[in-house]
C-alpha cells in the first residue's frame, strides 16, 4: 500500500501548521534572542525596583517551609503568615544592624591612619620615581588615596545591600504581601497541578533548588567567616568581626566572592603592619577561602542546584551587569528562576539540563527502549 502524500505546508492529519511551525528554526532562535534582549534591557532599566522584589522572593521561598510546617499543625493562616514575616524581618534587621554598626566603627577608625596613608603615598612616589616615572604623574594618580576614599570603596562593596535597606519600607511591604500569599500558595499549586503539571514542577524545582543553595552557602559562609575572624584577630588586624561579616556576605557571590572579601583587610594589614602583614593576610585568606569557596563549595553547590561551575560564573557576570551588586548576591537563585521558567517548564527544552549541569549522568533520564517490530 502506498503512503499518503503530504503536501508542503500541511500536516498528515490535514490541519494547517501553526505560523511558528512554518518558520525555520534559525529564525525562531533569532526571535527568541531578540525578545531576551528586550527583557534584559527592561530589567536593567527597573533594576532598583526588581532587585528588592527578587530579594524578598528569595527570603520568602527560603522561610516558606516554616509556613507549611505551621499550617500542617493546624495553626491559623494569619498566625503562620505573621510568624514568617517576623522571621524574615528579624533576618533583615540583624543583617542591616550588623552592617551599620560595623561601617560606623570603620568610619571612626580610618582617620587614625591618615599619617600611614601619607607615608605610603610618599614611598610609592619615591619607588616609582626610581623606575623613571614622573613624580608629578604619580602624585596626581595617588592623590585621591586617603582614609575617606577607602571608606567610600568599602561602602561601595556593601552598596547594593545598603541601597536595599534605605528602601526599607518598600522591601518590608513586598515581604509582607508575599508572606500572606505564601500561606495559601501550596493549596493553589495543588489545584493547578492537574491542568499545568509542568508549571508546578518548574516552580517547585526553583523553590527547592533555591533553599538547597542558600543552606549550602550559609553553612560554608559561617565556616569561612569564623576562620577569617579568628585569623585576623590573631594577626591583630583591626575590625576582624567586620571582615568576617564581609566574608559571610561575599560567600553568596559565586567563585570570586573571596577576592572581594580580602581587599579591605589586606589594605588595613598594609597600614597596620606594613607589606609583610598584608602578604600574610592575603596568603592565609587564599589558603582558607580559595580552597573552601572556589574549590569545595562550587562542586557542592553544583550538585545541589544542578548548575555547572561555568554556568554559575557566567550567571554571576550576567546578573551583576543587569542588577548590580545585589544581582551578584542573587545570581544563582535568579538563574534557577530563569531555568525553571524557560527550560524546566517545557518538556521539549529539558534536554538543556544535561548541558547546564555538572553531572549529566544523574540528570539525564533513561532512554526509552525502542519498540520491537
Amino acid at each position: 500500500m502506498s503512503r499518503p502524500v503530504v503536501r508542503p505546508g500541511h500536516r498528515r492529519n490535514g490541519t494547517a501548521p501553526t505560523p511558528a511551525a512554518m518558520l525555520p528554526r534559525g529564525v525562531l532562535v533569532l526571535l527568541g534572542f531578540a525578545c531576551l534582549v528586550v527583557v534584559v534591557a527592561g530589567l536593567r532599566w527597573v533594576s532598583d525596583l526588581v532587585g528588592p522584589v527578587f530579594l524578598g522572593l528569595m527570603l520568602v521561598v527560603t522561610v516558606s517551609p516554616l509556613t507549611d510546617w505551621l499550617r500542617r499543625r493546624k495553626v491559623p493562616g494569619w498566625l503562620a503568615a505573621l510568624a514568617t514575616v517576623l522571621v524574615i524581618y528579624a533576618i533583615l534587621v540583624a543583617l542591616g544592624g550588623a552592617l551599620v554598626l560595623s561601617i560606623a566603627e570603620l568610619v571612626d577608625l580610618m582617620p587614625t591612619y591618615a599619617q600611614q596613608f601619607s607615608e605610603l603615598r610618599d614611598s610609592i612616589v619615591s619607588g616609582l620615581g626610581t623606575l623613571g616615572v614622573s613624580a608629578d604623574q604619580v602624585r596626581s594618580a595617588v592623590e585621591g588615596a586617603n582614609p575617606t576614599s577607602v571608606v567610600d570603596a568599602i561602602a561601595w562593596l556593601f552598596g547594593s545591600l545598603a541601597s536595599v535597606f534605605t528602601n526599607t519600607l518598600f522591601l518590608a511591604a513586598v515581604v509582607l504581601f508575599m508572606c500572606l500569599d505564601a500561606v495559601e500558595f501550596p493549596a493553589r499549586l495543588r489545584i493547578v497541578v492537574g491542568e499545568r503539571p509542568q508549571v508546578v514542577s518548574a516552580l517547585r524545582s526553583f523553590a527547592s533548588g533555591t533553599r538547597r543553595y542558600l543552606v549550602v552557602c550559609t553553612v560554608f559562609g559561617l565556616i569561612v567567616a569564623v576562620f577569617d575572624t579568628l585569623l585576623l584577630w590573631a594577626l591583630d588586624v583591626p575590625l576582624p568581626l567586620l571582615w568576617g561579616l564581609l566574608s559571610f556576605i561575599t560567600n553568596y557571590i559565586p567563585n570570586i566572592g573571596f577576592v572581594i572579601g580580602v581587599i579591605p583587610p589586606a589594605l588595613l594589614g598594609l597600614l597596620q603592619g606594613g607589606p609583610e602583614l598584608m602578604i600574610t593576610v592575603i596568603v592565609l585568606y587564599c589558603l582558607v577561602n580559595f580552597i573552601i569557596q572556589s574549590v569545595i563549595q562550587p562542586k557542592v553547590v553544583g550538585d545541589a542546584v544542578g548548575l555547572s561551575t561555568t554556568i554559575s560564573f557566567l550567571a554571576l557576570i550576567f546578573w551583576a551587569w543587569v542588577l548590580g551588586g545585589l544581582g551578584a548576591l542573587l545570581a544563582i537563585p535568579l538563574t534557577l528562576l530563569a531555568k525553571g521558567l524557560l527550560v524546566d517548564i517545557d518538556p521539549s527544552t529539558r534536554w538543556m539540563n544535561v548541558l547546564l549541569s555538572d553531572s549529566p549522568a544523574q540528570d539525564e533520564a533513561p532512554a526509552t527502549p525502542a519498540p520491537q517490530p
